[in-house]
């Protein structure tokens, strides 16, 4: 059963009513002031998207892309599930788990110890 939105011609103030079943229907009253007089209105909208679609979407990272690509974290992992994608191969199970977790923010052990290292430490 769904809800609608009117906006009242007494109060002026846009209200969501409940609708019941065409046979035991009535005209709807407003909630705020009582009177019948509504107008019913189109009601604003979500639209969920798959990550697949996101990344369609959201173009290919390359030259001329803001940094601010590189730092959504659902970007994380995208040319390389590119890359077995084109080779119609299945992205093994240790990997996957992984680019969620870092599309979540947990970083990978093998990575853990670069986040807490400076800047100008060096590695052998």
């Amino acid at each position: 059963m769904p809800i609608y939105e009117y906006i009242c011609y007494n109060c002026k103030k846009k209200v969501g009513i409940f609708m019941r079943p065409p046979a035991i229907q009535q005209d709807p009253a407003c909630p705020v002031c009582g009177q019948t007089g509504l107008r019913r209105v189109f009601s604003s909208f979500a639209v969920v998207k798959s990550t697949a679609t996101v990344h369609e979407e959201s173009g290919e990272p390359g030259p001329g892309m803001s940094a601010d690509y590189y730092k959504d974290p659902r970007n994380i992992g995208r040319s390389l599930e590119k890359q077995f994608k084109n080779m119609n191969m299945e992205i093994p199970s240790e990997i996957r788990d992984s680019i969620d977790k870092a599309r979540e923010g947990v970083l990978p052990d093998s990575l853990r110890d670069l986040n807490s290292a400076s800047s100008d430490s060096a590695y052998s």
